[in-house]
């Protein structure tokens, strides 16, 4: 049971435990704006105004009692004897119903600048006077100190309070500084266990120790060993971090903290230290558990001395460091963490005795991706025809989080089309759909534009069959998709590969450029089609004489490094300007080779690709064993 929780009385009305010192204040202030506006209204005789000039005849008429002068307003009372004639014919007949009450009746009109208004008045005996306002120095005081107050406190809460009530849960002023972490307790477990993780057995078997220390932690103080404090889980996004962490809690059986790294992180210096202490404060009490923080690179950067730097950032850092080594290993506290940015991380962070270890959740192998397949494709119900073998190896860098969402998707085109298993095609789809998107009937091309496009990846799929180190072909399509391709040529390697020789990525560049190629022999033009591949070529061949050591120029000279690795990959320059304008000489050298090479193998196969690409545009979608049996049709006719 979460410990930040209030204890209130469910039998108690939601009105009554909403009613607070704010509703008490908003209260008053409303009835008392209300009896203000009654007692203001003036419900009997409303003032009339009149002119200056009426205003002047009737004091010298003599039926004025008394004048009030105010700064911008006189205010009239006729006497009692008036002439009634006078002052009907004076302001008209609309203003004599009432005649008898009307020396109760209240004139006013605009005060002008009249020298002669005094002397008048005195003239005509009528009682002037400018009234006084005397202010009480209690209500001086409540008017310059109180009220300024109220309307303070008033702002505050209905601008502020429910900002400050999400900055933390329970205790203090709205709960500013408290811990948000949830946890999970032996009776509200977080249901996860190792074997609901697939394709990271190196990860489960560092992790398991932990969990085995946490049951049995008297096997290890017995020979002297002590309990790592923390584990660092870093891997790409989608590889099953988070739920690793919950792994690790459901077979240890042991409460589980969790929460993010930004959720330490207010506008307020010191609120994330305060959370800090709270979080180790409350996992204390609840020992054997574990603690997970999500993103720790939020607060877990390394610190500088550089303008722009975060306080509040820092300080948060400084008391995790604090905590992580204010706590006996052996009394069961266990901090896990995930990030995909591990090279910022503050190296006082990273350092024995706070994080022990780092554990890698990389994107699963072969065997991974199909253990991964297996646990999902378990929820849903497949046809007999289902391989996953080979979904996994349509899937080459994918995580888990991908595959997971190809299962589904594949699920979901299995309801589509009415059918209560989901077959092979589904999941080859469902692949397609993550890749390249969903297909786009709508977008009609002309006659000469579909042509263009079949010899383009027919161009690609005969330059790849032509290679002795490329890869087979699965699929080629002239359908376009939603993420902005008019069709894509499929390859699937027979194989898992980790490394490639020099060969094998010239024949990679190659193949890219295979689609160009065809534009040029068939149409003589070139399109704005193989954009995409020109970058993929380029980024490939410069990976080659930067990074892989395979120029003929520069030799095993690394140029530039690459940071981020888990996320985006960005290579980054680490060579002079001269040494890279050398580099991309080369670069620019390796591509027009192999876009030489790639129309040349078209020009000696020019039936193949007018045959191939005739058939694509008349079926659309034909399979790497279309492809092969029409190419193979093709070389024994010559």
């Amino acid at each position: 049971m979460n410990k930040n929780t209030e204890h209130q009385d469910p039998n108690t009305p939601e009105h009554k435990r909403g009613f607070n010192l704010f509703t008490a204040i908003s209260v008053f202030f409303l009835i008392t704006f209300i009896l203000n506006v009654i007692l203001s209204l003036p419900l009997f005789n409303p003032p009339i105004e009149i002119s200056y000039n009426q205003f002047v005849k009737m004091a010298e008429s003599g039926n004025i009692s008394k004048v009030e002068l105010w700064d911008s307003e006189i205010k009239v009372v006729l006497k009692k004897d008036f002439d009634e004639k006078f002052i009907h014919d004076l302001l008209g007949i609309s203003y004599s119903k009432n005649f008898k009450n009307m020396h109760q009746q209240i004139f006013y009109t605009g005060r002008v600048e009249d020298p002669d208004l005094v002397r008048m008045l005195k003239q005509n005996d009528v009682e002037f006077y400018r009234p006084v306002i005397r202010t009480s120095p209690i209500l001086s005081f409540m008017s310059r100190w109180v009220f300024p107050v109220v309307i303070m406190y008033l702002v505050y809460f209905l601008l502020f309070s429910r900002v400050l009530r999400k900055m933390g849960s329970g205790g203090g002023m709205m709960g500013v500084g408290k811990s948000t972490a949830k946890v999970y307790s032996m009776e509200q477990s977080t249901g996860v266990v190792f074997a609901d993780v697939a394709g990271q057995d190196e990860a489960k078997e560092s992790l398991m120790e932990m969990v085995d220390y946490l049951h049995n932690p008297e096997k290890y103080q017995k020979i002297g060993a002590k309990q790592p404090k923390g584990a660092l889980l870093v891997g790409p996004p989608g590889t099953g971090k988070t739920l690793l962490a919950k792994a690790v809690a459901g077979e240890a059986g042991v409460p589980f903290y969790s929460l993010s790294g930004s959720e330490f992180i207010e506008m307020f210096v010191g609120v994330g230290a305060s959370r800090v202490r709270d979080l180790f404060e409350q996992a204390k009490k609840d020992t054997p558990c574990i603690i997970f923080i999500d993103e720790i690179d939020a607060i877990g950067k390394t610190r500088d001395n550089q303008l722009g730097g975060n306080d509040e950032r820092e300080q948060t850092l400084n008391q995790l460091l604090a905590e992580m080594d204010g706590f006996d290993s052996g009394k069961g506290i266990l901090v896990l963490a995930a990030t995909n940015r591990p090279e910022i991380l503050d190296k006082a962070l990273l350092r024995p005795g706070r994080f022990d270890r780092r554990v890698i959740v990389d994107k699963p192998d072969l065997l991974g991706r199909e253990a991964i397949l297996k646990v999902h494709a378990d929820r849903i119900v497949l046809a007999d025809d289902v391989d996953l073998h080979a979904i996994a190896l349509m899937t080459s860098g994918a995580a888990g989080a991908d595959l997971a969402n190809m299962v589904n998707e594949a699920a979901l085109r299995a309801v589509k089309m009415g059918r209560s298993a989901v077959k092979q095609e589904d999941l080859m789809e469902s692949v397609e759909v993550v890749i390249a998107g969903k297909e786009k009937r709508d977008r009609v091309l002309n006659p000469k534009e579909r042509e263009m496009v079949a010899y383009h990846e027919v161009g690609h799929a005969l330059v790849s069959a032509l290679q002795k180190n490329s890869t087979p072909v699965t699929k080629i399509t002239i359908v376009p998709r939603t993420m902005g391709s008019l069709g894509y040529t499929m390859s699937v390697p027979e194989e898992e590969r980790y490394l490639m020789t020099k060969d094998e990525l010239l024949a990679e560049i190659t193949t890219l450029l295979g689609g160009r190629a065809a534009e040029m022999v068939q149409f003589g033009v070139v399109t704005t089609g193989a954009s995409n591949d020109i970058e993929r070529a380029t980024r490939l061949a410069r990976s080659m004489v930067t990074q892989y050591g395979m120029s003929d120029t520069f030799g095993p000279m690394g140029l530039e490094s690459i940071e981020s690795q888990y996320l985006d990959g960005r290579a980054v320059t680490t060579a002079s300007e001269h040494t890279i304008a050398a580099a991309d000489e080369e670069v620019r050298t390796i591509i027009d080779q192999c876009q030489k090479d790639a129309i040349r193998l078209l020009e000696d196969n020019r039936v193949a690709l007018v045959k191939i690409s005739e058939h694509l545009l008349e079926k659309e979608n034909i399979t790497g064993e279309e492809f092969m049996e029409l190419l193979e049709e093709v070389k024994s006719q010559a």
